[in-house]
């Protein structure tokens, strides 16, 4: 039996979007993305939790510290997100829909670099209290 622990940190931003897809007319956002098109945009409080799977170290007995992964995630998420205008002030959506599917495949690509490979990372982005997606799946 493996000794693997999952250690979750949550974090927390706010940003505004749009989705729209400029390949379409207004009618056809609209019947898609319902007030989600609103030109003027609209706003989320978005919760992160992200999840680490791996074995306690044997000298510190962490899978991660804790304290470093919310530094990471400040770095790479929050100080890049909250507070933005994702369509107008990200470029990672310059060109990208920020869908909450998106949104979540981004932070996973911010993250996953400064993160031990060992580690297996997951990303849980809740939009509302009652939305939320997982990148990857398991």
């Amino acid at each position: 039996m493996s000794n693997k622990v999952a250690v979750y940190r949550k974090e927390h931003f706010n940003a505004a979007h749009r989705l729209y897809n400029p390949l379409w007319d207004m009618a056809k956002n609209d019947a898609v993305f319902g007030k989600c098109n609103n030109p003027n945009y609209h706003g989320h409080n978005y919760d992160l939790v992200v999840k680490l799977v791996g074995e306690p170290d044997p000298q510190t007995g962490y899978v991660m510290d804790l304290k470093i992964l919310s530094d990471i995630i400040k770095e790479k998420v929050t100080d890049k997100f909250d507070h933005k205008n994702l369509n107008k002030d990200c470029e990672e959506f310059k060109t990208l829909n920020p869908t909450a599917e998106n949104i979540a495949i981004v932070i996973y690509n911010l993250l996953r670099p400064a993160i031990d490979v060992s580690l297996y990372l997951q990303v849980r982005l809740y939009e509302t209290e009652r939305n939320f997606v997982e990148y990857p799946v398991e």
